[in-house]
């Protein structure tokens, strides 16, 4: 529930910074940092801006208030407030506890002897993975606009965990089924299962597109 605590906090911060924009009359331009695990239980795939949420996590429903409050300010101050909807951005600086992180960091250590076995949750979920540095390059064009908006930003590619596990694995000449089992304890009480983005707005209105893919997945 750590995550969700921070969460809680973060969201709070917004408004109270949104807040003090409004209150110095400033033209400061803020931005929100949403994210893709607000669609939760998705009504329809990819997720573009329009879908609903239904955030299916304590960390995700804090989420979608800050996303709310975002829009709300805006709207009602004519505030430069917009919000990145950030599917899953990945890069070195990741944490060991992101299951990305934790399945290259177990196979590297695996390889080298210091570790015997990684367990992992749920193999078949499906997450729209890209890297952290183009998000980052999305983030920086919404806030160059003339009028404030929302923003899908993801790869529209999804792979499963499964998938990221077998390359991850055998880039180290080893065979996953040797060393990795599926724990029970890791699995989510409510999970999400898939997770698309569609970035057609984010193409059209900033000019953006990721440069990094993953051509050596399958679908």
């Amino acid at each position: 529930m750590g995550n969700a605590r921070g969460a809680c906090r973060l969201q709070l911060s917004v408004v109270r910074v949104l807040e003090a924009i409004r209150i110095a009359g400033s033209d400061a331009r803020f931005y929100q940092a949403s994210r893709s695990e607000m669609f939760g239980k998705v009504r329809e795939s990819p997720q573009t801006e329009l879908i609903p949420f239904y955030p299916r996590s304590p960390y995700a429903a804090p989420k979608v208030y800050g996303h709310y409050i975002t829009v709300n300010y805006r709207e009602s101050y004519g505030m430069f407030a917009c919000s990145g909807i950030l599917f899953n951005h990945e890069s070195p600086l990741r944490g060991l506890e992101f299951v990305t992180r934790k399945i290259t960091n177990g196979a590297a250590k695996i390889r080298l002897g210091l570790q015997k076995e990684l367990h992992l949750g749920d193999l078949d979920a499906r997450r729209d993975w890209g890297f952290a540095g183009d998000y980052v390059e999305a983030m920086y064009l919404m806030m160059q606009q003339d009028q404030p908006d929302d923003f899908v930003i993801a790869t529209g590619v999804t792979h499963t965990v499964r998938e990221f596990r077998e390359i991850a694995f055998s880039h180290l000449g080893l065979d996953y089924r040797d060393y990795v089992a599926t724990d029970l304890r890791l699995l989510r009480p409510v999970d999400v299962d898939t997770v698309a983005g569609d970035p057609t707005k984010a193409r059209t209105v900033l000019g953006w597109t990721p440069t990094v893919a993953s051509p050596t997945w399958s679908e």
